[in-house]
């Protein structure tokens, strides 16, 4: 079994590594109509991932008749794709490309929290190309940020992706342990920013929200940083259109509560977020590249 595990490695890895350093090179129409190829045929197969992606639509859009979901992963497969296409060429992008391909709207929030001093965390969910955000800030906005990677089979794979996003000009802390902690709140309280994708917690001990009507857990870490840091808490959410151009939002900021324990401050706060990340999902569902299970009542019928 390790055998062929090990084999599934190579191969996961070398195609990845066949996109960035292949797709790159593409045209940029040639690239996007091979992302949408490529998504249109892992659609056609409903794999676990459609499967998976179409349950979580179901929960976004409940009225939705079979059809209509069906249209949605369909729209959603071509998303992702998009997002990877993106992705593997953002580094052959000239900054006047990352600077004509975004549009984030209210970014004064994010401008607002950086002259503070008090450091800002931007917690945002899977939807559209949270890559091509950050290099827009790091780009556009000429500030350098720090963010969390999760640890990906193989580990030379991993090992591609932080590369990569430093390439692009991030800081990239594995999601291991507490060690990471520690280190975004000593960025924070120098003043800097840190960008977290918080839709999805990766441990057993994140936060219980209530996300379109059911349980759900997501991070209580953006919360955790900004009680200790005093750190400004901003959630982000992004979008595609019929357009070659991205775009965004930065929400108003997430306030601490005056009162309660940490818990449950932590709890408020990231409802708070769970709740703007649903507004930009509901607005957009075909953007939210969610091809994993999310809700505990999935989590629970899988362990069952």
């Amino acid at each position: 079994m390790s055998g062929t595990n090990g084999f599934k490695d190579k191969l996961t890895d070398g195609l990845y590594g066949l996109g960035w350093t292949t797709v790159k090179k593409l045209p940029e129409p040639v690239a996007a109509g091979l992302g949408r190829k490529i998504a249109d045929i892992a659609w056609k197969r409903r794999g676990k991932s459609v499967l998976r992606l179409e349950a979580n639509l179901a929960r976004v859009v409940p009225d939705a008749t079979p059809e209509r979901l069906a249209e949605l992963s369909r729209a959603g497969m071509r998303s992702y794709m998009r997002y990877w296409m993106e992705s593997f060429r953002l580094p052959a992008w000239s900054s006047e490309r990352v600077e004509s391909g975004v549009d984030i709207k209210d970014v004064h929030h994010l401008k607002d929290g950086l002259a503070s001093g008090r450091g800002v965390i931007v917690a945002l969910p899977h939807l559209a190309n949270w890559d091509l955000a950050g290099v827009w800030v790091t780009r556009s906005l000429g500030v350098p940020f720090t963010t969390v990677a999760e640890r990906l089979k193989p580990e030379t794979l991993f090992d591609r992706f932080v590369a990569y996003r430093e390439s692009l000009g991030m800081e990239v802390l594995p999601h291991t342990g507490g060690a990471a902690f520690g280190t975004l709140a000593r960025r924070l309280r120098a003043g800097g920013l840190i960008c977290l994708v918080a839709d999805r917690d990766l441990s057993a001990s994140g936060t219980e929200v209530t996300f379109f009507g059911e349980t759900a857990r997501m991070p209580g870490g953006p919360a955790m940083l900004a009680q200790q840091t005093g750190a400004v808490l901003l959630p982000a959410t992004l979008w595609y259109d019929d357009t070659p151009v991205m775009k965004g939002r930065i929400h108003a900021p997430v306030d601490v509560p005056e009162s309660g324990t940490r818990a449950e401050k932590t709890s408020v706060m990231t409802q708070a977020l769970a709740d703007a990340f649903a507004t930009g999902i509901t607005d957009h569902p075909e953007d939210w590249h969610m091809l994993q299970r999310l809700w505990l009542a999935d989590l629970e019928e899988r362990q069952s």
